[in-house]
């Protein structure tokens, strides 16, 4: 007879193949249409909330794999917290205002721009972060992010931007909003004024020179008599020379006098006259005195280049570590130079327009790009005999992070928010003290970020984004704004969006009997400038959290890249304190950036970007989630093919092995076939063991965000502990007993309870494939329609057991050292398959007495066809372990003959004449399930 026919054979129809690119958009449709995420919702009702804020990422272009690590990182987050018991909403956002929307916009207007009006170009530009929202929403849902795709946050829906002015207008009515003319971060191309966040530092070649100062005013020193006196001053930003009005030095500093013939001397810190002479090429020096920096505070040099004179000053900012200790001081084009400026009350002079060219004022360099007016500096300086030496030098430089431009510091008139009027500062560092930052060294950033910063700079002079909503005196220029207005604004923002600012007078925005509190005056301006788009998305908080009733102020955690601490960590952390004295957020967790597998940055010019279309098109989302869980964000995260298929590898393992579950539970009923803990045998009882702390460690894991520890737990369970261990033994118990035996219900009970707690843990990483096993696995009246809609496993105590672990712990490495021997054999061509081998073993006292207990069951274990065991003999020709002491193994060719059923060879086959080719346990077997010869 056809005695497969009689074996409990695997029946599942979970394909083998995973298909994901063709099942994964059929399983969102089906979320889609079963409503899944609502669905959660509503299960979730009344239980603890658990609030992940999204940071907005740009409505420009589509996602890149940095944005789609952010995402799936965030989603499984929420998922896991979802399945944790907490009630976790997820509403994704778009930061929707701002400079490159406006290029974009400009490029396709081209010509036509000019004849535009601006709320035209404000529509279109409106336009144009609406398709790319909608693009960048189906792309985030192809990853399997779940969350509210219906309603999500924009800002620059009207009533974010209503909330967006409110908020402002807070900071002006507590007089911490002000204009000034302070020296700035300016972008010549972007022609904007720049946040320190819109900042990027990179190396660039500069100029460095070294100039004179001639001495006007007598330092009070004899020897200097009839000597043509000069402070040396070095800077690499020639072309901020025109702009001079000081030289700093430092009041602590003794600054040597240098004679160096011609009757000329020098005067520069004494302990830079050896390297500056070097430099000067200078070797014939002599110091002929040495002064008190004090003494020469308020004397005056004239000007290198122009009939005027430059006040010496004294500064802390000076250093030692290059130049000659006296520093050139343009407070118009330095944030030190400004703020030692105001103590002398020099003008913040910056004779620089909005394109970076010089002003009419500026003689023989007018109307010249700054950058490009260095070597005209240079040359009139050698002209006039102030240059000292000249060389070229790499620093970092700072950039525009939009358009990678080098950029100036520019004295404008800009709106700022102190950071020390109202204590903005020292409340913030306090906060951040309150805040779990991970990793731990977030803290340490943000915290030298915010203890160092300038005042914010919010204002900018473009066209897309929220107005600073404020007006001015038409007389005498004064700020107006009161909690009327404010009101007033909100409403009209609300109904209309912020358009409205730039449709309507200034008039139509207040009472008609607002007067300026400063001259009585009844007639005012409204500001033109917008708002930073930091400011934008760092009041999310109050637009989002504060806003919606199923989300929480503050939020459990903000999630995103490591350059955040500069930028929404940083805005959202200064406008929350400002505003309602506290971080909002709880939590905050860092991300380190993409890569490629040689660690560099992805760039197309070097031509290693990889796209997530790319990735999901070949592979699917679920690899692209199994990497993200794979890699320890933490530091940078490296992406390769390479690295996309041995994932790829590991996933097929990790499918495989639910596959096998599946497979041999076919005829499995929970409620009825369930066999009970104490009647399991010993090996089922210790695979019970192994989940528990399978469970316990991607617990913990979830809890602590550490994913790929998840990964690599549950990549080693199913391919060591399952399919290399456990499963493995199991086939011939489950293939070959009984069908309703208690022997192979329990390994079905331990198989379904394994299944259903590697499902779970699973599913806020493998979303698509554990929602796929869930289906396939047997109904029972408690299961949901969803494995998102259950809870992950919890551990079960009593199922716990460290003294059998300990025995089986030592069987599995008795069974590592038996697979060696066995493999031994086999190139010896003793054997072939390992059935068709029967093995002594000699084991020392102590592991004989531990194997002993076992020795029925040793045959099975080591899936050989016979097992024998002695005590403490030498065997000649046997295998010798040589990690495990004492430990003989004999492998020899069996003897008797193979059972046609379970392939096993036994004596008893070829005893029953009826049956002669099959072994009597086999035969038993067909006994029960009454099956004739």
């Amino acid at each position: 007879m056809d005695y497969k026919k009689t074996l409990n054979l695997p029946v599942t129809k979970f394909p083998m193949k995973a298909n994901l690119t063709r099942r994964e958009p059929e399983q969102l449709k089906l979320w889609e249409e079963y409503r899944l995420y609502d669905n959660i919702r509503n299960v979730s009702k009344g239980r603890e909330m658990f609030i992940l804020h999204d940071g907005p990422p740009y409505a420009n272009g589509n996602i890149h794999i940095g944005t789609a690590l952010n995402k799936i990182l965030k989603d499984i987050i929420v998922r896991s917290r979802q399945m944790s018991g907490f009630d976790a909403v997820y509403v994704p956002g778009w930061d929707c205002h701002g400079l490159p929307i406006e290029h974009n916009v400009d490029k396709e207007l081209g010509s036509k721009k000019k004849n535009i009006s601006q709320t035209d170009f404000r529509r279109l530009c409106r336009s144009y972060a609406e398709k790319y929202i909608n693009i960048q929403r189906e792309e985030f849902k192809r990853l399997g992010v779940m969350g509210e795709w219906d309603n999500p946050y924009l800002t620059m829906n009207y009533n974010y931007e209503s909330i967006i002015a409110r908020e402002c207008c807070k900071f002006a009515l507590d007089n911490s909003l002000f204009r000034s003319k302070k020296p700035i971060h300016w972008c010549c191309s972007c022609k904007t004024a720049l946040a320190e966040a819109e900042i990027e530092h990179h190396d660039e070649p500069s100029p460095s020179i070294f100039v004179k100062f001639p001495l006007i005013d007598d330092p009070g020193i004899p020897a200097l008599k009839d000597k043509k006196v000069n402070l040396i001053i070095w800077t690499t930003t020639p072309w901020t020379l025109p702009a001079n009005l000081a030289v700093a030095i430092h009041p602590d500093f003794v600054y040597a006098v240098v004679e160096t013939g011609d009757d000329e001397v020098f005067i520069l810190a004494k302990d830079l006259v050896d390297s500056c002479m070097r430099i000067f090429g200078i070797s014939d020096f002599s110091i002929i005195a040495e002064i008190d920096a004090k003494k020469l505070e308020h004397k005056k040099c004239r000007h290198p280049l122009y009939n005027r004179e430059s006040l010496i000053i004294l500064a802390v900012h000076v250093t030692l570590d290059a130049g000659t200790g006296c520093v050139h001081t343009a407070p118009g084009h330095g944030r030190e130079d400004y703020e030692i400026g105001l103590l002398y009350e020099l003008d913040p002079y910056s004779p620089v327009n909005e394109k970076g060219c010089f002003t009419d004022d500026v003689e023989f360099f007018k109307g010249q790009f700054v950058f490009k007016a260095n070597n005209g500096i240079i040359d009139k300086l050698q002209e006039t005999g102030a240059l000292v030496a000249q060389e070229s030098i790499s620093h970092s430089y700072p950039h525009c992070w939009r358009c990678k431009k080098p950029v100036i510091f520019r004295a404008t008139p800009q709106w700022f928010i102190s950071m020390d009027k109202t204590g903005l500062r020292e409340k913030a560092l306090d906060e951040i003290d309150r805040v779990e930052w991970i990793p731990a060294w977030g803290r340490e950033r943000i915290y030298g970020m915010i203890k160092n910063r300038p005042d914010w700079c919010v204002s900018r002079q473009r066209a897309w984004g929220v107005p600073i909503t404020l007006f001015y005196c038409e007389k005498c220029e004064s700020v107006f704004i009161n909690h009327e207005t404010v009101n007033k604004i909100s409403e009209l923002f609300e109904k209309h969006g912020a358009d409205v600012w730039f449709e309507k007078q200034a008039g139509e925005f207040l009472s008609q009997n607002a007067v300026c509190q400063k001259c009585g005056h009844n007639k005012f301006i409204k500001e033109t400038d917008i708002l930073d788009v930091w400011f934008d998305s760092g009041v999310s908080h109050a637009a989002v959290l504060e806003e919606r009733s199923n989300l929480k102020w503050p939020a459990d955690l903000y999630l995103e890249g490591s350059d955040q601490h500069r930028g929404w960590f940083h805005s959202s952390l200064l406008t929350a304190v400002g505003t309602r004295g506290r971080a909002p957020y709880k939590s905050v967790l860092t991300h380190g950036f993409v890569v490629d597998a040689e660690g560099r940055k992805m760039s197309k010019s070097v031509g290693n970007v990889i796209a997530p279309k790319k990735v999901i098109d070949r592979y699917g989302a679920e690899i692209l989630r199994l990497w993200v869980s794979a890699s320890d964000y933490r530091d940078d995260i490296r992406i390769s093919e390479n690295i996309l298929q041995q994932l790829s590898d590991s996933y097929r393992r990790i499918r495989n092995t639910c596959r096998f579950m599946l497979g041999n539970l076919y005829d499995y009923d929970p409620k009825t076939d369930r066999v009970p803990y104490e009647s399991m045998p010993d090996i089922d009882k210790f695979a019970l063991h192994k989940l528990q702390g399978l469970i316990e460690k991607t617990l913990k894991a979830y809890e602590t965000f550490e994913f790929h520890v998840i990964y690599h737990a549950l990549y080693n369970y199913c391919t060591l502990d399952l399919s290399a261990f456990y499963l493995d033994i199991l086939k011939d118990r489950l293939y070959t007993s009984p069908p309703q035996s208690i022997e192979r219900r329990s390994a079905q009970t331990v198989m379904y309870i394994i299944l259903d707690s590697v499902v779970r843990i699973m599913a806020p990483i493998l979303s698509f494939t554990a929602e796929e096993v869930w289906k396939f696995m047997p109904d029972i009246k408690e299961k949901e329609s969803s494995v998102h809609l259950s809870f992950l496993p919890k551990a079960n105590e009593s199922w716990k057991n460290e003294k059998l672990a300990q025995k089986w712990e030592a069987i599995i490495r008795v069974r590592g050292e038996v697979t060696k021997a066995l493999e031994e054999a086999r190139a010896k061509k003793k054997i072939g398959h390992s059935l068709d081998a029967v093995v002594t073993i000699s084991a020392n006292k102590e592991l004989y007495e531990e194997l002993y207990a076992y020795e029925e069951d040793l045959r099975t274990i080591f899936i050989i066809s016979g097992a024998s065991l002695i005590k403490g003999e030498k065997l000649d020709k046997a295998y010798k372990s040589t990690d495990i002491e004492g430990l003989d193994i004999l492998v020899e060719p069996a003897s008797s003959d193979k059972c046609e059923r379970c392939w096993i060879h036994d004596p008893s086959v070829g005893l029953n004449s009826e049956r002669p080719t099959i072994c009597s346990r086999c035969e038993k077997v067909l006994e029960e399930l009454k099956l004739g010869g």
